[in-house]
Formats: structure tokens, C-alpha cells, sequence
């Protein structure tokens, strides 16, 4: 299974993203092969609208079934829901701390965005 992570570098040590369209990168972590890729989210940090949906989309693209991040917002969860990925909010300081929290069952799935849309 695929899991995005909202990240701010390129290492499973990395800062999980507190937001997730303005997210710096997103890990992409094979729990299979137990490999990650990282994919820049760069075009989306200075966006004046629509990062959110745009970076729902290049998850989405990343052939990831789940994403974990701090928060994300309803109009990207909407996109994410349709794309049939599930959102985790998770407040784990790191990656690798979402991903052992993510393992170990202690994430929810999220029902709806949690924080309003243009959220800082």
C-alpha cells in the first residue's frame, strides 16, 4: 500500500507539513517494498487559489491509496474522497511518527476537511 505524507523535506524524518495543499513535498511511502518517493509540491506554495485541489491531485496521482497529514481542507478532501483516498489528520511531529502511528492503528479515518478552505 501507498501512504502520502504532508511533508517539509525529503526524509521519513522530516516535519509533517501542517498544511497540506502548501505542503513543501510529499513522501510517498510503499509499505510493501518499504521504499518512499518524494514529489515536489512546489508549484502549489505560492498558489493564490486552488493548491489544495491541486496537490489532492498529484497525490492522486502518485498511485497513493492513503494520505496523512496535520489537517486538510474540504474542497482537497472532496478530491481526494472522489479519487477514493483516505484522509488521516494526525498531529505526529514527523513522518516517520505519523507512518509508525498510521502502522500501529491509532489514526482515524477523517470524515470531512478539517480546517476551512485558505486555512494559515
Amino acid at each position: 500500500m501507498k501512504i502520502a505524507f504532508a511533508s517539509a523535506g525529503d526524509t521519513l524524518e522530516a516535519a509533517l507539513d501542517s498544511r497540506f495543499g502548501r505542503a513543501a513535498k510529499f513522501i510517498v511511502y510503499d509499505t510493501d517494498t518499504e521504499t518512499l518517493e518524494v514529489v515536489d509540491n512546489v508549484q502549489n506554495l505560492n498558489a493564490a487559489q486552488g493548491a489544495g485541489i491541486q496537490a489532492a491531485q498529484t497525490v492522486s496521482q502518485s498511485g497513493a491509496e492513503c494520505l496523512v497529514a496535520h489537517h486538510c481542507g474540504p474542497k482537497a478532501f472532496r478530491v481526494l474522497s472522489a479519487a477514493g483516498i483516505t484522509v488521516y489528520n494526525s498531529d505526529a511531529p514527523t513522518v516517520a511518527a505519523a507512518l509508525e502511528a498510521f502502522e500501529a492503528g491509532t489514526l482515524q479515518p477523517a470524515t470531512a476537511g478539517d480546517v476551512e478552505g485558505h486555512w494559515v
